[in-house]
């Protein structure tokens, strides 16, 4: 399972949209799309942001875990 493949499971199982999220971590809804699809890669200090909302390791987030 990929980043962006974690971040969309998350994102949905925690009832949020695209939009919702990206408000959240401070991106457009067009870039967390990228990242949901591996086009783009977060900043390290997003990566940290996403995973405080998520309650989950930046480890998890890059299937290191």
């Amino acid at each position: 399972m990929t980043f962006g493949e974690r971040l969309a499971d998350l994102r949905k199982k925690n009832k949020l949209t695209q939009e919702q999220l990206a408000q959240r971590i401070g991106v457009s809804q067009s870039t967390l799309a990228m990242y949901e699809t591996s086009k783009r890669e977060p900043s390290f200090d997003t990566l940290l942001l996403i995973s405080e909302i998520f309650d989950v390791s930046t480890d998890f987030l890059l299937g290191k875990q």
